[in-house]
């Protein structure tokens, strides 16, 4: 199962538009992708309440994961959007 971990590069963490953008993407891939903080349990990146009840803060790292075919590219694309953090 690919997975990578990212620090969050939007000032406000997973908020409000950063996570919109993030769940949006995560609902474009081919394959269920996860979010989860270092050591905590993971939750669907297609979910807004979810990923924003994780809480996740600026610098913060977050494990993203799938499996299946082309879960290694929706990884990639999505760690890029967390750690660029866009407002």
């Amino acid at each position: 199962m690919p997975q990578r971990t990212v620090a969050i590069g939007a000032a406000s963490g997973l908020h409000a538009r950063p996570a919109a953008l993030l769940v949006q993407a995560a609902s474009r891939q081919p394959v269920p992708v996860t979010l989860a903080r270092e050591g905590g349990e993971p939750v669907d990146a297609r979910s807004l309440l979810s990923v924003l009840a994780l809480g996740a803060a600026h610098g913060e790292r977050v494990v993203l994961a799938a499996e299946g075919d082309g879960a290694e590219a929706a990884v990639e694309e999505l760690a890029a959007l967390v750690a660029a953090g866009e407002e």
